[in-house]
C-alpha cells in the first residue's frame, strides 16, 4: 500500500507544503505551477496538480493578490439578452476563464448603449479585475471610458481605450458568406437576407459576408430585410416575402428568425424547401428537430471564447510580451432539410393562401 501524505500537523486545511511533499517537489515549484508561471516541466506540473486535487488544496487568493498585485478575476460585459448565441458565448467564456485559473465577474447591459457599456466597465473596475471582456458589443456611439487593465473585444474592433486591447473573431463574416454560398451552390440565382438588430456588430458582419458572397458570384443583391433576432421578426419578414414568387432562397442572420420565417411561408402556402430554401445562423441544436430540420451555420463559441480568453490572460500575465495574433475560427455548415435546389419555373407550384 502506498504511503499517505496528510495535512500539516494542526492544520485544518491543506497547505502548499503538503502539496509539495505529496508531489515530491519544492514549495517554489508548487507556487509556480499554481500561479501558472513558466519554467516548470510538464511532469512536475502534472504531479503538483494531481497532488493538489487529491488533498483538496486551493491557492489562497488573498495571498496570491498580495504577491502578484493581481486579483485573479476577469470581468465580462455582456448584453443582457436571453438569445441562444449570446447565452452560449457567455457559457463558454465562463468555462475558459475558469480553466485559466481566474474567477469571472459578469455585468449585463440590457440595451448595450455607450453609456450602459461604460457604466458596466466602471462597475467591474470598482470590483477589482485583472482584465475585461466585452462580448457582442453594439456598433453605434463612442464609449467614454479608459481602462487601465487589458481588454478583450470579442467579435468587434475596440470600442474604447485600454492599457492593452486584444480582439478575437467569432467568425460572423465567414459564416454568413458560407451560408450564402451554400444557397448559390444549390443553383439559386440570388439570396435574400433577413438581418439582425441593426445596432449589433454581428449584424454588420453578417450583412457584409452575404454581400461579399453575392458579389463574388455576380448575383443580384436584393433589398435587405430587417429583423431583431426574434422569431416574431422572422415571421413578419416571411409574410412580406411569401407573396413574391421570385424569391427562392433566404439567409436569416439567426436561427430563431429563420424558424419564424419558415412558419409564415408555410402558412402562406409556400413549401420549404421545395419552393423556398432557408438557412439560419448560430447552430442551435434544437432546430434539428423542427419540420423541416433547419440548415444553419454553427457559431464556434467554444473556440472563440477559449482563444480570446487565452490572449487576454497572456496580456495580463505577460504585460511586456507581444500578444500573438488571433486566428480565424472554423466555419461549420450544417446541412439539413430546409435547403434544396430551386424549382424550375415549369415545376413551381402556384402560390396559394390558407
Amino acid at each position: 500500500m502506498a504511503a499517505t501524505v496528510g495535512r500539516s500537523e494542526g492544520s485544518a486545511v491543506p497547505r502548499s507544503a503538503d502539496v509539495a511533499r505529496l508531489a515530491g517537489v519544492s514549495r517554489k515549484t508548487v507556487s509556480r505551477v499554481l500561479n501558472n508561471e513558466p519554467y516548470v516541466s510538464e511532469e512536475a506540473r502534472t504531479k503538483v496538480l494531481a497532488a493538489a486535487a487529491e488533498l483538496g488544496y486551493r491557492l489562497n487568493q488573498a495571498a496570491r493578490t498580495l504577491v502578484s498585485g493581481r486579483t485573479g478575476s476577469i470581468g465580462v460585459v455582456a448584453l443582457g439578452t436571453a438569445g441562444y448565441g449570446t447565452a452560449s458565448l457567455l457559457v463558454h467564456i465562463e468555462r475558459a476563464v475558469r480553466d485559466a485559473g481566474y474567477a469571472l465577474r459578469v455585468v449585463n447591459t440590457p440595451d448595450g448603449n455607450p453609456a450602459g457599456i461604460a457604466g458596466a466597465v466602471e462597475s467591474l473596475l470598482e470590483q477589482g479585475v485583472d482584465g475585461v471582456i466585452v462580448s457582442e458589443p453594439i456598433v453605434e456611439g463612442d464609449v467614454s471610458v479608459r481602462v487601465d487593465v487589458p481588454v478583450l473585444f470579442l467579435g468587434a474592433p475596440p470600442a474604447f481605450t485600454g492599457s492593452r486591447t486584444v480582439t478575437a473573431s467569432v467568425g460572423s463574416y465567414a459564416l454568413a458568406r458560407a451560408a450564402t454560398e451554400h444557397l448559390l451552390d444549390l443553383g439559386h440565382a440570388t439570396v435574400h437576407h433577413l438581418a439582425g438588430a441593426r445596432r449589433w456588430y454581428a449584424t454588420k458582419d453578417r450583412i457584409e459576408g452575404w454581400r461579399a458572397a453575392l458579389a463574388a458570384r455576380g448575383a443580384h443583391e436584393p433589398p435587405l430585410l430587417n429583423g431583431d433576432w426574434s422569431a416574431a421578426s422572422g415571421y413578419a419578414a416571411g409574410r412580406e416575402l411569401a407573396s413574391d414568387s421570385s424569391v427562392t432562397a433566404v439567409f436569416a442572420a439567426g436561427d430563431e428568425m429563420a424558424i419564424g420565417l419558415i412558419h409564415a411561408l408555410r402558412e402562406a402556402g409556400r413549401r420549404v424547401p421545395e419552393e423556398i430554401s432557408v438557412v439560419g445562423f448560430d447552430g442551435n441544436p434544437v432546430f434539428a428537430y423542427v419540420s423541416p430540420p433547419l440548415t444553419t451555420v454553427r457559431q464556434p463559441f467554444d473556440t472563440a471564447a477559449r482563444q480570446g480568453v487565452g490572449l487576454l490572460v497572456h496580456a495580463i500575465e505577460r504585460p511586456d510580451a507581444e500578444v500573438p495574433p488571433a486566428s480565424e475560427p472554423p466555419v461549420e455548415l450544417i446541412v439539413r432539410g430546409s435547403t434544396a435546389p430551386p424549382p424550375s419555373h415549369k415545376g413551381r407550384s402556384p402560390l396559394h393562401t390558407t
